[in-house]
């Protein structure tokens, strides 16, 4: 399918397969510059002009720079975008609720597409990097889905300045940066020297239970707002777990992801109402913490997520 939709766009005085969508003329102010992100490397003469963004979390880091006359369409919210950059998203074309097929992708005339999830580049559907690096399209996919080790906050400033640094703005990334420095470190001075609840992170799962792992923000964030995640041991952002291991682990805390069609209260119920967790302390003792799935991933929300969580885990007394 990808041959067929690209063979006429190239006819149509597009690209040819291997050709750079670069115009012709004096480089732009600190380009080229040259990136390797998940084993991809790509030199960019210019900054995009014409991106389309992929996955919820990819559309807020350009929103967060500023960059929304940069869009040329988006795609795929796993829940609204953050107030702040409301306005913005309402100025842009949404291609697809979920993830545009191919030829509404190319037909949105792309220079750039960022993707915050692997499955934003499903070869299957032919969106595949390599194919649409030979039509002229550059990508970058979020580095949470390629690090090798634990992900974090040095991850998300990698993110962020590559991000900015691509779009010719690493002023804007690194303003954004800092602020996120303030919050990290007003959450820490917060949450010094006291105790750390155990947590189970709770996405999904009836037979089993689908869990934050170690190698994920997650993780990371859990940590970071003065917990600690009971299944930090297993080397994926996200895992399969039996119940049985939750029984063992004896979590103090239940945080609930929220996103789709399942409602936290629902989830809430399907752990309240289950006889074999009755005696795990979070279950027990009616203690959740809530997130949204968006800020759980590697994006612009992940040090507000931290504070979150660390008013849910250490509520101020009285």
């Amino acid at each position: 399918m990808a041959a067929a939709v690209l063979a006429p766009l190239a006819a149509c005085g597009g690209p040819a397969p291997g050709e750079a969508r670069e115009k012709p003329g004096k480089a732009a102010e600190g380009f080229p510059y040259t990136v390797t992100n998940c084993g991809v490397e790509t030199t960019y003469q210019r900054p995009p002009e014409r991106a389309v963004t992929l996955n919820q979390h990819a559309t807020e880091v350009l929103l967060a720079l500023g960059l929304e006359d940069r869009i040329a369409g988006t795609a795929y919210l796993d829940d609204k975008v953050l107030p702040r950059y409301e306005k913005a998203y309402r100025g842009l074309k949404v291609l697809a609720k979920r993830y545009p097929s191919l030829e509404t992708l190319l037909g949105a005339d792309p220079d750039f597409v960022y993707g915050g999830y692997s499955s934003a580049f499903d070869r299957t559907q032919g969106r595949d990097r390599a194919s649409l690096e030979k039509s002229g399209v550059r990508t970058r996919l979020n580095v949470e889905q390629c690090a090798e080790g634990r992900v974090g906050v040095a991850q998300l400033r990698q993110e962020i300045r590559e991000t900015a640094r691509t779009f010719g703005v690493p002023e804007r990334g690194e303003k954004l940066l800092a602020r996120y420095d303030r919050e990290l470190a007003s959450v820490r001075k917060r949450t010094e020297g006291q105790e750390r609840p155990s947590v189970f992170v709770y996405d999904s799962g009836d037979g089993s239970a689908f869990t934050a792992g170690g190698k994920g923000i997650g993780d990371d964030i859990i940590e970071r707002a003065g917990g600690r995640n009971v299944f930090s041991g297993i080397r994926k952002p996200f895992a399969d777990v039996s119940w049985e291991q939750v029984v063992q682990r004896k979590p103090e805390v239940v945080l609930i992801y929220d996103y789709g069609g399942t409602p936290v209260e629902a989830k809430k119920r399907k752990l309240l109402s289950d006889p074999a967790l009755r005696d795990v302390p979070a279950v027990r003792n009616k203690r959740f913490a809530v997130l949204p799935l968006s800020s759980a991933v590697l994006g612009v929300r992940a040090p507000a997520a931290v504070g979150e969580l660390a008013e849910q885990l250490h509520p101020a007394e009285g």
